[in-house]
Parts: structure tokens; sequence; C-alpha cells
């Protein structure tokens, strides 16, 4: 972790928390806000720095939630605002396609290096806004190349919110439900996940696979599949990793049938694991690798990586839009990748065991935590009520609302919602660390 500075903050509660000035703020956005627009923390920010937010009160907290993936190199990050102020004051938009400039050409050339070892053969890159946007524009990639149009994705899986995307994700409420009708030519099998077989990798690995090869006879035919579209550690379903035969497996069945292997690092990916991409730890070997949250610290892009074969089928203008790619979001952009070549991705792996260190530990003192799982800092509390396997989101509810009141944001995951996982930005202190790991065990005790 990053050693204290003069400008890192500890908590600091100073009001009630919400404050009266947030709680203003939630009154006035009931009047102006669509209701859909609920809240997790309705604390509202005035700045950040770091590891840390502090609300229009005066209230510090510890953020465990790093705008849900996407600070990884930390708020305001200085190399990063820089940039932004830069590109800012030269340029703001032209749109690629029709006037181009420098900066997204190095950001594909960079990229492209960066997958080296992962993706075999050349590569190429396009950038979108949006993992969400990533997800569709691959599918649309890889139909073009395949001349098929079927899809296979996977129980647990989120992948976006637009209708691709939306069809894709697993967790129907409430990112699913009345939205449809769903995109046609998708099919959902089952992600390995060893918690489901008593821990056992290669008894998940193997049933996954099976039940997979068992849907080309019952749901789909082989043939017809375009891209098979998986995230080599799944996000919103609870930081769940599979096996690696099971990666590797799905290598191999998209070998066998001529599937683009589509490989969502949206949120393991730019330092989220310890490396910058989840896949150079599992093995993993995608055609089309894709990026978003993390990859611009704040500002919307987001980038499918690929075979140029492959990448390549597209014909003119066949993928692109107006603000892809937008030059003060590649400068950002190429601002996170100097942090990370920078030693960041060092800080991150000692984060990543500081957390599995203490996560373990209390996994094996409550018996209401079935699991501590996760790769690096990426990680996760997995709730069950003691007992049984049945989801106790009640409790994860209870620890995360204790939590807010200490001063230590955190947000869940999980189709069951009884997850508590760790996105805080990979620039933390030892200090600010610890202070947050105790809150989280008194937020534990305290509900148990």
């Amino acid at each position: 972790m990053e050693q204290a500075t003069a400008q890192a903050q500890s908590i600091n509660i100073v009001t009630e928390v919400p404050g009266p000035k947030s709680r203003a703020l939630a009154e006035r956005s009931k009047a102006a806000l669509a209701d859909a627009l609920t809240l997790v923390h309705p604390v509202y920010i005035d700045h950040a720095h770091g590891a840390t937010v502090t609300d229009v009160d005066g209230n510090t907290y510890v953020d465990w939630i790093g705008g849900v993936g996407v600070m990884n190199v930390g708020h305001t990050h200085e190399v990063v605002t820089d940039a932004i102020v830069e590109q800012a004051k030269k340029f703001t938009h032209t749109d690629y396609t029709i006037v181009p400039y420098e900066p997204y050409v190095r950001l594909c050339e960079r990229l492209n290096a960066s997958v080296a070892g992962i993706i075999d053969g050349p590569v190429k890159s396009a950038l979108f806004n949006t993992g969400a946007e990533t997800v569709e524009n691959a599918v649309k990639i890889a139909r073009v190349a395949t001349r098929k149009q079927g899809v296979i994705c996977f129980t647990g899986a989120f992948h976006g919110r637009s209708l691709m995307a939306m069809t894709l994700t697993s967790k129907v409420h409430p990112y699913a439900a009345n939205f449809g009708p769903y995109a046609p030519e998708v099919y959902r099998a089952p992600f390995a996940n060893p918690l489901e077989h008593g821990g056992d990798e290669d008894a998940a690995a193997a049933w996954a696979l099976d039940e997979l090869e068992k849907m080309t006879k019952t749901h789909f035919a082989a043939e017809s599949i375009a891209a098979l579209v998986v995230e080599p550690i799944q996000g919103e379903g609870g930081f769940i990793v599979p096996p690696k035969a099971f990666l590797a497996g799905l290598r191999a069945f998209c070998d066998r049938h001529g599937i683009v292997f589509v490989v969502d690092e949206v949120q393991s990916g730019m330092g989220r694991t310890g490396t910058l991409w989840a896949s150079e730890q599992l093995g993993v070997k995608p055609d089309l690798l894709l990026s978003a949250k993390s990859i611009a610290a704040g500002i919307p892009l987001g980038a499918v990586i690929g075979k140029a074969e492959i990448m390549d089928a597209v014909p003119d203008s066949g993928i692109g839009g107006t603000y892809p790619g937008n030059p003060v979001a590649c400068q950002a952009a190429h601002a996170v990748l100097d942090a990370f070549e920078g030693g960041l991705l060092e800080q991150g792996a000692k984060l990543g065991a500081r957390l599995k260190s203490e996560f373990d530990a209390l996994a094996d003192e409550d018996p209401g935590i079935a699991e501590s799982r996760g790769l690096g800092p990426m990680r996760a509390l997995v709730f069950w009520k003691p007992g049984t396997t049945e989801p106790d989101p009640a409790r994860v509810d209870a620890v995360q609302a204790h939590a807010q009141q200490k001063g230590l944001l955190m947000h869940k995951a999980g189709v069951g919602g009884n997850c508590i996982r760790v996105l805080v930005p990979l620039v933390i202190t030892d200090a600010q660390l610890e202070e947050s790991l105790a809150i989280l065990r008194e937020a534990v005790e305290a509900t148990r």
C-alpha cells in the first residue's frame, strides 16, 4: 500500500450519517430524479483523494467501492488529473473517425502491447465509452467474423445494461425484469463455482464443462454459436474465481467449434487482481479481451482488444460512434497505464495479501461466513445463514450499514446479495487499510 503522505486522510465523522446537507440533497433528488436512481449510500460527496471521499457535511470515509471498480489508481490521482486538465485545454472532442488524433492511436498501441502473451498473434483495438458498449461491440465483431449469430453466457454473469449486455447478464432483478423483449440467440450455461462443490475445483470444472457440452444437444447447435462471453472472475456475481481448468476448457470448446472466445475484464482488469489483467494469473487465452471501468480513472472509456484477423472482419464504419475514445479519456488512460508501470501493481499485490489474510481469518471465525474468496485485492466475503447454504443478504446489509456509520463505505455483490466485495483504490495507505479492516471486523462481530 501507499505510505502515508501529507495529503492522506483518515476517517473523520463529524455529523450523524447521513448529515443534514446530504439529507437536504436527498430530498431535492426525490423531486428531480427518476425514482429508479436509488442510492446505496445517501452521503453526497464533495471531494475525494486516494482512497477517501468527503461528503458535503465534512465527513470523511474510507472508500472500498471505488466508483464500483473504476478508481483503482485512486481518486484525483495527480498524474491523471494533470493529464485531463492538459488535454482539456487543447481540445475535448472531434470524433476520432471524423477528425483523428494521436492519443487514441498511442493508447491502442499500449493496450495491444499489454496483452502480449495473453492474446496470440497480431492484435488490434477499438475504443468505446463503457463496459456495456464493449460487450455489444464484441458480439457484433464476433458475428461478422464468424457469420454466425448465437452467443453463450453464464449464470451469475454481469455484462452491462444495454440490450445485448442486459440479456447476457444473469441477475434478473433489478437489471432485466420487465425490460424485454431481450436479445435472441443467447444461451446461458452454468459457471464453475467451487463453493457449490464443497471447494472441489476439479469437480466444479468438470461438472460445468459437462453441462455446457450437454447444451449442444438440448439448447443450441455448437456450429451456430458466434461468441462465448465470460468474466474470468465474476464481478456482480460475487467475485467467484473459477478453476483454471474451467477457463481452459472453455478455450478448448471455442476452438473445437469455431467460436470467438470473449473475456470480459471490465471489472477484473486494470490492476484489480494485482496484475494488469486477471487473465495473466488464470492462464486465460481470449480472442477478444474487454476493458472499461478503471481504464481511465472515472472518465468514460472502454476498449475491445483482440486478434487482428477478428477485429478486421468488420467492414468500414461498422463500429464506432460519436464519443468513443474521447481525447480527454485517452489521456486519462495513458496516465493510468503510467501509474501501473510506476509500481502500482506491486502495491496492489501487497494489498491483496493483507486483505486475504484478514478475510480468511474472519471466515474461519464466523459460522455465517461461507467463504473468503477472490484474487489479489479483488476480494469478497460470502455470507450464508449458519448451518445452511442459504444466502444471508440481511446480514450483509447490516454489516454494510454498521460500517457506513463508522466511516467505511462498502458495496455488496452476488446474485443473492450475500457478498461483501472490496474494490478499494490500490493506493490506500497502510493506516487507512488497518482502520477500515478494524471497522469491518467490528461490523461483522456486531451482526453475528
